[in-house]
């Protein structure tokens, strides 16, 4: 059990994948590096902002690799680790790949956090990957102001399976693999104002594998695929329009909401990074004009382990989401589809909106 008088969320400015760098400041970021060494095995890089790398060792197998770490979403060290790891993970599970072992990264400050504390972070994050089947093989520490922990995790892929997130073609169906508004549970525990039932829906999503995407990769219909994590939905969602060449609509009426979430969402809880989202992609994305500011805010919700986003043929959406659900992802559904048009994504109402009715 976690020290009631140490708060890990207390001790950083930020937590979970509502930490990353906002959209547009990254991609200014990289738009400064120098062209790159141009290696033929090398299949998925940092072109089109995809999940994770992918090397081809030979005709039957290429390497996966992904890294992933943050500062805490919960106060819990052992849930922290869980999280984290899980989160992690999720960049290899997106293509296709089965995991093969992770490598730990630490950074805590041991001066405010008791040896305890740690270790049971390191041990959240080994029981996420013994659930994934995967050993933690080393890794690396370092002594920082505020507490980091993640993962840098190796995969493996038939390279012939794998799945990335710029091959969508018009007219896919679009599926969602797990709720939203993890955002906006993580924001309201910051601020002290969430309750039991609300951490546990939380957690129990956050904690979640992203493991049916290992079987994913066995179905030819499903042309891309992403997770949903920092940048939101409408941020993902972007990456994959941008890198297949086409726009998506999105039913907003379809959407799986944590409830938790939308209660506080609709009292005004909110999350930076929504904002920061919102601001970096917002001109790509046309909504109602009657859409409430909460309901764009869980459009924008940072997800920390958030779900898997899927692109498949029409034919074969209700293959995927029933195997969703088998696999527990209860709350996997069908959002909306891509189209053919400009890179962009257009939100339209149908049974109903965000709020009901």
């Amino acid at each position: 059990m976690a020290d009631p008088a140490i708060r890990l969320t207390a001790l950083s400015h930020g937590g979970g994948c509502g930490c990353k760098i906002a959209p547009s400041l990254l991609g200014e970021m990289l738009a400064a590096l120098p062209r790159q060494f141009a290696d033929p095995a090398l299949m998925v890089g940092a072109e089109t902002s995809d999940d994770a790398a992918v090397y081809r060792i030979n005709a039957r197998q290429a390497v996966v690799a992904s890294t992933d770490f943050f500062m805490p979403i919960v106060d819990e060290p052992f849930d922290f680790g869980r999280i984290a790891a899980t989160n992690a993970l999720s960049d290899i599970y997106a293509t296709g790949a089965r995991p093969l072992l992770a490598l730990a990264v630490v950074g805590m400050p041991m001066d405010k956090l008791p040896l305890a504390v740690v270790q049971e972070i390191l041990a959240g994050g080994a029981a996420a990957c013994a659930a994934a089947g995967i050993a933690i093989a080393g890794g690396h520490s370092i002594d920082t102001p505020e507490p980091i922990y993640g993962l840098a995790a190796i995969g493996l892929i038939d390279p012939d399976k794998v799945k990335r997130n710029s091959g969508a073609r018009p007219d896919d169906v679009l599926i969602l693999g797990k709720a939203l508004g993890i955002g906006i549970l993580a924001a309201a525990l910051k601020q002290g104002t969430l309750d039991e039932p609300g951490y546990a829906e939380m957690l129990a999503v956050a904690t979640q594998l992203n493991a049916v995407g290992t079987e994913l990769a066995e179905i030819a219909g499903i042309h891309a695929m992403t997770d949903v994590t920092g940048f939101g939905l409408l941020g993902h969602l972007l990456e994959v329009c941008r890198a297949s060449k086409l726009a998506a609509e999105l039913e907003l009426g379809r959407l799986p909401l944590l409830p938790a979430a939308r209660a506080l969402a609709e009292q005004g809880v909110n999350t930076g990074a929504a904002g920061r989202n919102w601001a970096s992609y917002g001109p790509e994305v046309a909504l109602p004009e009657a859409l409430l500011a909460w309901q764009r805010n869980l459009l924008c919700d940072p997800q920390t382990s958030g779900g898997l986003l899927v692109a498949c043929a029409p034919a074969e959406a209700a293959r995927v989401l029933r195997l969703f659900h088998e696999r527990g992802y209860a709350d996997a559904a069908v959002i909306g589809a891509m189209a053919a048009g400009p890179a962009q994504v257009t939100a339209k109402v149908t049974v109903m909106n965000l709020a009901g009715g």
